[in-house]
């Protein structure tokens, strides 16, 4: 069962409230959209307050070609990526010690809103002191998805190599990928949903002493984990790739997609486990919106207090893709105690689900 140990994040310095952006977007798209009024109500509605963004509200309302915006990702990346591993490395608040960056054998770089050959983890080992026969697993495009899916492969490679320490590194700069040019409702939804952050989460294997290294009084272990895809769901989620860079595609079918194709999904999980949801004691939910999260209690009948971190987390900082399901594993990591269960579960392109289970032990 590898243990997850500690998690560390980075935030941009930029924090905009949720009624900035929504002047913002009536003033950009108010001639674009004859109802631009009653569309804006997705703003309040979402119950997101606040997020980070790299960049400050005016630089948003020009064009930038995707080279600008691709740059601008990978400098915050590497700047944001590093503050994140050192966060989560020198943690105080879970970690006895500090953890060296020379103990780290694997980094799994997830994100799915910047390019970059080499990829940012090779560029970080260039800043922070690692060592050079690290391995790096670079995932892209695993969307919101991803960081669930990180931490499944991180399950798989310290079930394989049980005296590993690896690193889930989720970097999503949401932000760069606005399109002002865009005049889709994806686009607008996307405007008053998506930020910007970083988060590290350091796993480890059956061998590595974990107690001796996390101070949780409770320590979560990954004891399963389920990848699912959709047939013919590519429309659902995910990006259009053109000249000037990435247009989300958003379906606003995805809560109906929770309540129909979810349920059968985790119910059989779980009783693969001997367990059901009414043995789940943390329901650590992907934010992906108000909407996403409401579904999830309505189909897997949860009291709403089982997604209150989920919300809070999308509250202040809205969707951040891949990492947000990671802060909101970090809200349950000094709540839970020994014998309970968790469930992480996330959603993403293809369309896909990612789910594990966890144990505090």
């Amino acid at each position: 069962m590898p243990a997850i140990l500690s998690i560390g994040d980075a935030f941009p310095p930029v924090v905009l409230h949720q009624e900035e952006v929504m002047q913002f977007s009536q003033q950009l798209f108010n001639q674009s959209f004859p109802d631009i009024n009653r569309l804006l109500h997705v703003f309040p509605h979402g119950q997101v307050e606040k997020r980070h963004f790299v960049k400050d509200l005016d630089w948003y309302q020009h064009n930038h070609p995707f080279v600008e915006k691709n740059n601008a990702f990978i400098e915050s990346a590497i700047d944001l990526g590093s503050r994140a591993i050192s966060n989560c490395l020198h943690n105080h608040e879970y970690l006895k010690r500090q953890v060296a960056y020379e103990e780290i054998e694997a980094i799994f770089l997830i994100t799915s809103t910047g390019i970059a050959t080499p990829s940012i983890e090779a560029r970080i080992m260039n800043v922070l002191p690692f060592s050079e026969k690290t391995k790096r697993i670079p995932i892209w495009g695993l969307g919101c998805a991803g960081g669930a899916a990180g931490l499944s492969r991180a399950f798989e490679y310290c079930k394989a190599y049980p005296k590993a320490k690896v690193l889930v590194l989720a970097i999503e700069l949401c932000s760069l990928t606005f399109q002002p040019n865009d005049l889709s409702k994806s686009n607008l939804i996307g405007t008053s949903l998506f930020g910007d952050g970083v988060v590290c989460v350091l796993v480890s294997g059956d061998e590595v002493e974990a107690e001796s290294i996390c101070s949780l009084e409770s320590i979560p272990k990954i004891l399963a984990t389920q990848s699912t895809t959709m047939r013919n769901s590519l429309d659902v989620m995910g990006w259009e790739v053109k000249n000037d860079g990435l247009y989300v595609v958003f379906s606003k079918d995805i809560p109906v997609i929770v309540e129909k194709w979810l349920k059968p999904i985790v119910g059989e999980f779980l009783h693969e486990h001997q367990l059901s949801m009414e043995r789940i004691n943390h329901f650590i939910a992907h934010p992906g919106g108000k909407k996403v999260l409401d579904a999830y209690v309505k189909t897997l009948q949860l009291d709403s207090s089982m997604i209150e971190i989920s919300f809070n987390v999308l509250r202040n900082y809205g969707n951040i893709s891949s990492a947000t399901v990671l802060l909101v594993l970090k809200g349950f990591l000094q709540k839970a105690i020994s014998g309970e269960w968790g469930l992480c579960t996330a959603l993403g392109p293809g369309f896909s689900s990612e789910l594990l289970l966890v144990r505090w032990d």
